[in-house]
């Protein structure tokens, strides 16, 4: 379905584990912060809800959102992280430059994933305008954030 008809954080299903020793790490661009701000508070009221411990719940920033591959890097490497969130927001411009944001972000937080053998949720808000990207950062099409927040939890299960 399109996007454009469905909001985004409606589940088929719920996490159902006990998260409460999980310990999750979320890394996120300062750039775009009124985008990334209610990101990042649909992800940790997300994480609370379904029984993650505030003080388990640790929050990173970076400058932007190419340097949230880094970011995910140095939580992964820890073995007390259970898994890593990243929140970011692209929004299309007049160059390509979103197009290799967007790709490198993703190969890069796939590739940490894969290196430690830990779910690297890639919250990124790729979009060609403000306001879609306000629309799915609290808005008509959910939170992106809180859709980063389930799936980490679906994941650790």
């Amino acid at each position: 379905m399109a996007s454009s008809l469905k909001n985004l954080s409606e589940f088929n299903s719920e996490p159902t584990g006990n998260y409460s020793r999980k310990k999750i790490g979320i890394v996120v661009s300062e750039w775009n912060e009124d985008i990334t701000g209610p990101l990042l508070e649909g992800a940790k009221e997300a994480l609370l809800k379904y029984g993650v411990w505030e003080n388990h719940i640790e929050v990173k920033l970076v400058p932007g959102s190419f340097e949230l591959s880094f970011g995910a890097q140095c939580f992964a490497k820890h073995e007390e992280i259970d898994g890593v969130i990243c929140l970011g927001c692209v929004i299309k411009g007049d160059t390509k430059h979103d197009d290799y944001i967007n790709m490198a972000v993703a190969n890069g937080l796939t590739q940490v994933s894969l290196k430690y053998d830990k779910p690297v949720i890639f919250g990124l808000v790729t979009t060609n305008d403000h306001q879609q990207a306000k629309d799915r950062s609290g808005g008509k099409h959910g939170n992106k954030g809180t859709e980063a927040a389930v799936t980490i939890l679906k994941m650790l299960d």
